[in-house]
């Protein structure tokens, strides 16, 4: 069990455009609050400091440090290597990260991800792997670099080159993703469901 002394930190990554749901996706209302509050509340528990990655200022007023991307123009991935450089420079030996638009992340996620041991795990559901949502080690983070001015975009040919642990949970709808105004409105059901 992952103990206070032993917590990762976090970056929620929220550097995307969300031109799906109509830009600043952040900022999507879910249950009357901006969809990123949910997902913060969701962390916070589960890690020793938070942070967002993100280039937009305005995210400011949710109190977190503002990561901009270490390389920009790179999506995900460019956020994960910001993750691991803020995390390193505070003396963390790994980071967790997950995406802006996940409101229902698990309350076990972290000590979940940190029990497999790995230099790198990510979630996994029936639906195939949630691979923004991972547990990094910051020494990874030069590789990435170079896999990054490479040309390498996309999360999942960057795990699968790691080698990263897939970490499997059951409840796939913990990561349902909002990225449009259709999951927007699922979410919304899903909130009126659990009286939240």
């Amino acid at each position: 069990m992952t103990t206070g002394s032993d917590l990762p930190p976090g970056v929620i990554l929220a550097g995307g455009a969300g031109t799906r749901i109509g830009g600043r996706k952040a900022f999507a209302e879910l249950g009357g609050r901006p969809l990123a509050a949910h997902v913060i509340d969701r962390l916070a528990p589960q890690v020793s400091r938070l942070a967002l990655n993100t280039g937009d200022a305005g995210l400011s007023v949710f109190g977190l440090p503002l990561l901009p991307d270490a390389i920009p123009d790179r999506g995900p991935l460019g956020g994960i290597l910001a993750a691991m450089d803020w995390a390193r420079a505070m003396g963390a030996e790994t980071v967790l990260t997950a995406a802006v638009d996940t409101p229902f992340l698990p309350a076990d996620l972290a000590s979940r991800l940190v029990s497999a041991g790995a230099v790198a795990a990510y979630a996994e559901t029936a639906q195939g792997p949630q691979a923004t949502t991972g547990l990094w080690s910051v020494g990874l983070a030069p590789g990435l670099r170079e896999a990054l001015d490479g040309g390498t975009r996309k999360v999942r040919v960057w795990t699968a080159g790691i080698g990263a642990v897939p970490v499997r949970f059951d409840h796939a709808d913990a990561f349902l993703n909002v990225n449009t105004p259709e999951d927007l409105r699922a979410a919304t059901e899903r909130l009126r469901d659990e009286g939240l």
